[in-house]
């Protein structure tokens, strides 16, 4: 339908009435409007303001208390940095790490305050990357290595001390 035909739809219809219905149509016309108005805009818009003058108060508490929790976490996280694992937990650490990186053919024991791994036919690259890793994450230091190549290219059996790096180097005599 164009504008021309509703035009003329508009007009045959508006035409024929009389003074008193086109003033009733015209205020029912108005009351609609606003009744539609009031229910699509304002009624909706009043709720959600309402809502938020309920829910703020608590929202902002909550953001408070988050802030908190993670200034806090921020502090324990840059105090944490500096401490590292020794003794029992350092061998546990260790072989978890391990476990984890799939080299769970190891042995792991506690000698003074360095922790000695044992592993048979392990893969040197992977040892090698593990080793790094936990050096940075552990703040480990190796103080004893020793590696035998084994008939496959890349396998191993070795045996490796760990000390943590605050640790006295343990020397030689």
């Amino acid at each position: 339908m164009n504008l021309g035909t509703l035009g003329d739809v508009w007009a045959s219809f508006w035409e024929p009435r009389t003074a008193r219905e086109k003033l009733l149509l015209t205020w029912g016309g108005v009351a609609v409007a606003v009744v539609v108005a009031y229910s699509v805009l304002w009624a909706p818009a009043q709720q959600g303001r309402s809502h938020l003058h309920q829910t703020l108060p608590a929202m902002q508490r909550q953001i408070a208390q988050m802030t908190a929790q993670a200034d806090e976490a921020r502090a324990l996280a840059s105090a944490a940095q500096g401490l590292a694992p020794t003794g029992g937990a350092l061998r546990d650490a260790l072989s978890a790490s391990l476990t984890q990186a799939g080299l769970a053919t190891t042995q792991a024991r506690l000698t003074g305050e360095a922790v000695q791994l044992e592993a048979k036919n392990a893969s040197f690259p992977a040892w090698t990357m593990w080793l790094d890793g936990a050096r940075k994450q552990f703040k480990v230091r190796v103080i004893e290595l020793h590696a035998t190549a084994l008939k496959d290219d890349g396998q191993v059996d070795l045996t490796v001390a760990l000390q943590p790096a605050t640790a006295p180097a343990r020397t030689e005599q």
